[in-house]
């Protein structure tokens, strides 16, 4: 099975604060899951809207934040549901959407894992 967070994106955050005082990656860890918070509710709500236009703001902001904490698959999928909702495609949405909303849990359970158990 493959990482749920790339372990080169992980190295590249470690690299940039070697001796960990700057607590570079919980503090990228904490402001992604201070956005997940805001934007879970939000991509609900527009989902059950039918608001392709703020369900496509969500995916492109949890986009950028995803690939920097190294969740690919991740932010895959929100290139996915943006590429969807920008294309009009509703088929298929649900399923993306609820694919993202697993994915989302993954990744923050992997971040708790990585702050609880620093190497």
């Amino acid at each position: 099975m493959a990482a749920v967070l790339d372990p080169q994106a992980l190295a590249r955050l470690r690299e940039l604060d070697p001796d960990g005082q700057s607590k570079l990656l919980a503090r990228v860890a904490q402001a992604f899951a201070t956005s997940v918070a805001r934007l879970l509710p939000q991509m609900k709500t527009a989902f059950e809207a039918g608001d392709l236009a703020a369900i496509r703001h969500v995916a492109h902001t949890l986009k950028s934040s995803s690939a920097s904490i190294g969740a690919v698959k991740l932010s895959q999928l929100c290139a996915d549901i943006e590429a969807m909702s920008r294309d009009g495609r509703v088929e298929g949405l649900a399923d993306a959407i609820a694919s993202f909303r697993s994915e989302v849990v993954s990744v923050q359970s992997a971040l708790k894992q990585i702050l609880d158990n620093p190497s």
